[in-house]
């Protein structure tokens, strides 16, 4: 036969226990505060319990990380068809400080150089790298106002296909190639270029 009897009520804490432990999770939430919180959070290290345990580190910033940016951000993509021995230049107009991520691929290696003209003019050309190379990928920060981008030659025989990828602070898109040039101004927020690709 089951058990029936009434079983005991549970009797609930007194108001002695529930003080002492809100007093220990005051205390222990206060600990956490100054060892751990304040010097991760906001390099506040009163006990040096932050730079003991390394947690000083994450509150610091670095300066020269960010850089804020002025204008907007665009993308940018063009392919281009060298017969043998013909040349292009394809161009970004940056203010100085602005940034430009970039890749380009080709077909084979193709003569290209990395260059730079300041507001001044076309008699002065900065070259920031130059080299026979298939492809090449980075960030580019202008280190003055100007156009800044690509002079690429195909030195072979046969065709060659150029792909361009761009994405960053530039304002116009200038492009240079034998008997004429093309200059376009963006507009828009965002704005794309070539064939999309």
């Amino acid at each position: 036969m089951p058990d029936t009897a009434p079983q005991a009520a549970q009797e609930p804490p007194s108001l002695r226990t529930v003080a002492l432990a809100t007093a220990t999770a005051f205390v222990l939430a206060a600990v956490i505060l100054v060892t751990a919180v304040l010097p991760a959070e906001y390099g506040v290290d009163p006990l040096g319990t932050g730079a003991a345990f390394g947690l000083s580190a994450l509150a610091d910033t670095r300066p020269g990380v960010v850089a804020p940016a002025t204008g907007s951000y665009r993308s940018d993509s063009a392919v281009f068809v060298l017969r043998p021995f013909e040349w292009i230049e394809y161009k970004y107009r940056l203010e100085e400080g602005a940034g430009m991520l970039f890749a380009w691929e080709a077909t084979v290696p193709v003569r290209y150089d990395l260059h730079g003209e300041p507001n001044a003019g076309p008699e002065y050309a900065e070259s920031f790298e130059s080299a026979d190379r298939q492809e090449g990928r980075g960030t580019f920060r202008a280190p003055f106002t100007g156009i800044h981008g690509w002079y690429w030659q195909n030195r072979t025989t046969s065709e060659v296909t150029i792909r361009l990828w761009t994405t960053g602070f530039y304002t116009a898109i200038h492009e240079f190639f034998e008997g004429g040039s093309t200059s376009r101004t963006l507009d828009d927020d965002r704005a794309s270029g070539g064939d999309g690709s």
